[in-house]
């Protein structure tokens, strides 16, 4: 038996290590994929006997669940119907003649759900996290970041040859021949390559204080003179904004390189690979499994998940936030969570009490970092009320279950651009319940725990307080200083982005946090040399 005094690290997870397994299907294991599995097998044979007409929940939104989910498990009927579902889709993009024919149908491919690469989306503004705002984003690179397009970077070739082996298999499942899979692969890699010569780095967009770049409508439409944005958005708002907040400006700048007749071949490809890759988990088990193993190589994940759990998740999906609530209600007590309440607001009190005593911040500043703990919003358990867009989740039994997934997507696609130029609504939770998982919100100053992560490991109402501190403790104290991390120092009690350290105080806190960095990075570089060597 190890002792603490000798190596720590041992002394605790030592024998769990012994005999900890990553499962097949999962990157990596440990308390939190513990709980996660163990919640799941708890999902999955509750929902089996829902699906066998037995307890099944005197609730509408829960019976379209079920509904749904007796279509994804169809198996039968899937591997029956082949790709013939998504057919009508592939040929309309298929279809299109020029940019400009495609241009005209962009705000019908919005709503519908349908792809039309414009990746814009409504949030709240940083400078008034109060009202949601118009938000100009980019499309996302094939390898997981720009940096992996070094020419001197190891893994880039092999990477790329991966991907085009993987989705040269899943093309040949939807029969497009040997010529038309090289041509959309050419051209794809063609486009990926223009957007990873402009958008951000991981790093990059890791500074949310740097990602505000506001323009005027007016001048917004400049970058994209080809695109008919007037006539997008006034099908989608009823109107053309006033503002546009741009996070990935240097993509914009460079947007005629996308939206434009001459960068039309490449963008007709990339569409027809979207509603390829849109489709791949509502058809056969055999595509599912082939349009994730890119994914797979890149995690480390050996195997894909099987049948049952996959078609668990996928039914869950529009669903999440009402199984959650199931969840909520059947395995978290209100004692739970009124004792949850008093230790997040315990960990609140100790955060003031350690900046109280801070000898190297100014007053000033302690005194704005305590009246942002004040007002952080704990929020424990599950939410109130389920969103009021649940209800518009109803399933229709004559449609194919991949027309059901759009009818769905468009649910809440129309909700998310209702929540244009309106406040902010501090009841929706970005998690159910059911995940195990916790996070800050930094644009709401809110902290929020599912009732998942509210169980054995991390926290249990019937151990001792010091365990629970132990555990779920050190879950609380890690989200609370997501509120004065590099990107939480930057907003305001209320969420707005705002300067309101003093100078000098910033300065130290930036130096603090190089210093920190360059500790953790020089750790790692030890530890890859030792398991090297």
């Amino acid at each position: 038996m190890t002792r603490y005094q000798d190596d720590f690290y041992d002394a605790i997870n030592g024998e769990w290590e012994k005999t900890a397994v990553i499962p097949a299907d999962k990157s990596r294991t440990g308390g939190f994929i513990d709980l996660d599995e163990e919640i799941e097998e708890l999902m999955l044979t509750t929902t089996d006997k829902w699906l066998a007409g037995e307890d099944v929940p005197e609730d509408p939104i829960l019976a379209n669940f079920v509904k749904y989910h007796a279509m994804v498990r169809d198996f039968d009927k899937r591997e029956a119907d082949g790709i013939e579902p998504v057919l009508p889709l592939l040929e309309e993009y298929q279809n299109l003649e020029s940019f400009a024919d495609f241009a005209s149908k962009l705000a019908a491919f919005e709503l519908a759900g349908k792809p039309n690469f414009l990746p814009f989306g409504v949030s709240p503004d940083f400078m008034d996290a109060r009202t949601n705002v118009l938000w100009a984003s980019a499309p996302g690179t094939i390898l997981p970041d720009t940096t992996y397009y070094a020419e001197d970077h190891p893994q880039r070739e092999e990477l790329l040859n991966l991907w085009k082996e993987s989705t040269s298999n899943l093309l040949k499942a939807y029969n497009f021949s040997d010529e038309e899979i090289e041509d959309l692969l050419e051209k794809r890699l063609e486009l990926d390559r223009r957007i990873a010569a402009v958008v951000l780095s991981n790093e990059e967009s890791s500074e949310y204080a740097k990602l505000y770049h506001p323009y005027s409508y007016e001048d917004f439409k400049k970058f994209a003179p080809a695109l008919p944005l007037d006539d997008f958005f006034q099908a989608v708002i009823g109107q053309t904004p006033d503002k546009v907040i741009v996070d990935e400006e240097r993509f914009w700048q460079a947007a005629e390189q996308f939206y434009s007749e001459e960068a039309w071949p490449l963008l007709k490809a990339s569409l027809i690979l979207s509603v390829v890759n849109l489709s791949t988990s509502y058809l056969t088990d055999e595509i599912r499994i082939l349009s994730g193993a890119y994914g797979r190589a890149l995690s480390g994940v050996p195997e894909a998940q099987d049948k049952r759990k996959a078609a668990y998740h996928l039914a869950q999906g529009p669903f999440r936030q009402a199984l959650g609530l199931w969840y909520a209600h059947e395995k978290f007590s209100p004692e739970a969570k009124a004792d949850v309440e008093k230790k997040v607001a315990t960990m609140i009190d100790v955060y003031k009490e350690r900046l109280a005593k801070n000898d190297w911040l100014t007053p000033e500043t302690r005194e704005k970092a305590i009246v942002k703990l004040n007002v952080i919003k704990p929020y424990i358990g599950y939410p109130e009320e389920l969103p009021a867009r649940y209800k518009d989740k109803v399933v229709d039994e004559s449609a194919s279950l991949f027309e059901n997934a759009l009818a769905f997507a468009r649910v809440e696609i129309k909700h998310s651009w209702s929540k244009w130029n309106q406040p902010v609504d501090y009841k929706e939770w970005g998690m159910p319940a059911h995940m195990v998982n916790a996070y800050y919100n930094p644009q709401k100053n809110l902290i929020v725990f599912p009732a998942a992560i509210l169980q054995a490991p991390f926290y249990d109402l019937h151990q001792s307080s010091s365990a629970n501190y132990g555990g779920i403790g050190a879950v609380i104290a890690h989200e609370i200083s997501h509120a004065f991390d590099t990107n939480g120092a930057s907003f305001d009690e209320n969420g707005s982005l705002k300067d309101w350290w003093t100078e000098s105080d910033y300065a130290a806190f930036k130096e603090k946090h190089r210093r920190l960095s360059t500790s953790l990075m020089v750790k790692n570089l030890t530890v890859q040399k030792l398991m090297v060597n």
